[in-house]
Parts: structure tokens; C-alpha cells; sequence
């Protein structure tokens, strides 16, 4: 019975922590430090389509370096630290309480929550190593050898197959989604003007579709390089971006998907304004 109060008490010291302001500021800081990583993604593909990449990579490491050249770099580094923590506990008390939307409580939304928590605590953990001066790997670099130690195990083939069907899924329900409007269920849409309401519906489609599309694109090389059995096919998100030079729309394709990561960007700063961050009491 003690155990039973005793994970009680846990359990409500927990929900009283999600539901602090404190904690929401935390989550809304980390949303507009998406925002500033996606912003800088876009841009730098978007250079890189117009022929004047210099060399820089359309990843989140590129986008490290970006802000690691410019004014109180180190600052807004920390920053992000601090801003993709608090990304990760969000979504951590997501899978824990429920999420804010229909249905939030089921256990499929509670579980990519927790997904979610774990990619935002990665991410933390890789811009951390960064400032202490581990530098930025490419994820081209990092896609090939990951996949390369993964199917160097037995049946590591068949799950770097798993993980690209994977984000090959999550894109494709990405899209969906964004042409659903679902996004919308997770904003409070009630404090915004109509207008308003209008601009920010058209930047979560656009912003959203294209970060479908790239991230399911990453899923289709992964795929590839498990069929193939050859791990230099696996590509990062620098790499994907430049496939898409390479169809018959040539750089234009590039810039448009880039321009559409710089438009989720964008909307992610419209999620820091209005995203529901409660979770479900």
C-alpha cells in the first residue's frame, strides 16, 4: 500500500511540474528554438540550390555552425540547449499524462510522445557536445555509419529496413495530416483573429508537407540501402535535400522543398505562440 501512495505522490508531483508556467515557458522557448534550426535548414538549402552553398551543410549541424559564426553564438547555443530539454520533458510528460488533443490519452499518442521525447533528447544531447567543442557531425556521415554498424549485426539488414518504412510513414502521415489540417487541433485556435488563423492554417501546410517529404525521402534511402545491402546508399537530411536537385524540376526542386522547411520554421514560432503545451489532467 505504501508503494501505491508512494507512486501516487510521484505522480501528482509530476503533473503539478507539466502544469506550471514555468515548465510551459520552457516548452514554448524550445518551440521557437525549432523554429530558429528549421529556419536556418531552409536557408542553407536554399543557398545551396542556388548554387551558393560554400561548402555548408543543409543539416542540423550546419545550422549549429551558422549560429556558432554569428553574434553571441555561444549564447543562443546554450539557449538551445535549454530550449531542446525542454522539448524532450514536454513530450515526456505527453506520454506520461496524455497529450492536449481528441484522444490524447490513447496509449498510440502516448507512445509518439514518447518517440518524440526521445528525438528532441538526442538532439539536445548532440548540440550539447557541440558547444563543449565536440563539433557537428555530418548526417550524411552519421546516417552511413550507423546503418553500416546496424546491418553488420545479425538481422541488422531487416531493421534499418523497420526504421526507413518508419519515416517513410511518419512523412507520408506528415502530409496527410497537413492536408487534414489535424495541426490544427493542436493549436488554440479560439485566440486568434480570422485572418490570422488563415496564415497560420497555410504555413502549417506548406511548413509541415515539407518536412513530410524530407523526412520520408530519408526513409526511402534507408530502405534502398537495407535492400541493397549497402550502407553508402543511407542518407542524412543534407543528402536528401540535394537528391531533390537531381530530378527533372533540377534546383528548383531543391529550393521549393528548402523554402517550404523555412516556412515550417516559421510556423513553429506560431507554435510557440499558441500550441497547446498542457497535458491532460
Amino acid at each position: 500500500m505504501a508503494v501505491g501512495v508512494a507512486r501516487g505522490d510521484v505522480e501528482r508531483a509530476g503533473r503539478r511540474a507539466a502544469g506550471h508556467r514555468a515548465f510551459h515557458g520552457l516548452t514554448r522557448g524550445g518551440l521557437v528554438g525549432k523554429g530558429v534550426v528549421y529556419l536556418l535548414i531552409g536557408w542553407l538549402a536554399v543557398r545551396i540550390g542556388m548554387g551558393d552553398g560554400g561548402g555548408e551543410e543543409a543539416d542540423k549541424g550546419g545550422a549549429l555552425q551558422t549560429v556558432a559564426g554569428g553574434p553571441g553564438g555561444t549564447v543562443v547555443l546554450w539557449a538551445l540547449v535549454v530550449g531542446f530539454a525542454g522539448l524532450a520533458l514536454w513530450r515526456f510528460a505527453e506520454s506520461a499524462y496524455g497529450q492536449p488533443v481528441p484522444e490524447g490519452h490513447k496509449a498510440t499518442k502516448r507512445l509518439a510522445s514518447f518517440a518524440r521525447g526521445v528525438f528532441y533528447g538526442v538532439s539536445c544531447a548532440a548540440i550539447l557536445v557541440f558547444v563543449l567543442g565536440g563539433g557537428a557531425t555530418s548526417s550524411d556521415q552519421q546516417s552511413k555509419e550507423y546503418t553500416a554498424r546496424a546491418m553488420a549485426e545479425p538481422g541488422g539488414r531487416w531493421l534499418v529496413l523497420a526504421v526507413g518504412a518508419g519515416f517513410v510513414g511518419w512523412g507520408i502521415g506528415n502530409v496527410v495530416n497537413a492536408l487534414r489540417r489535424k495541426f490544427l487541433e493542436e493549436l488554440d485556435t479560439a485566440r486568434m483573429g480570422r485572418r490570422v488563423r488563415g496564415a497560420v492554417k497555410t504555413l502549417g501546410i506548406v511548413g509541415r508537407s515539407a518536412r513530410g517529404i524530407s523526412f520520408g525521402a530519408i526513409g526511402v534511402f534507408l530502405a534502398h540501402a537495407a535492400l541493397t545491402f549497402d550502407a553508402g546508399k543511407a542518407k542524412g537530411l543534407d543528402g536528401t535535400l540535394r537528391e531533390f536537385a537531381g530530378t527533372p524540376a533540377g534546383p528548383w526542386a531543391l529550393v521549393a522543398v528548402a523554402l517550404g522547411l523555412v516556412t515550417y520554421g516559421v510556423y513553429a514560432f506560431c507554435e510557440a505562440r499558441w500550441r497547446r503545451v498542457e497535458t491532460v489532467r
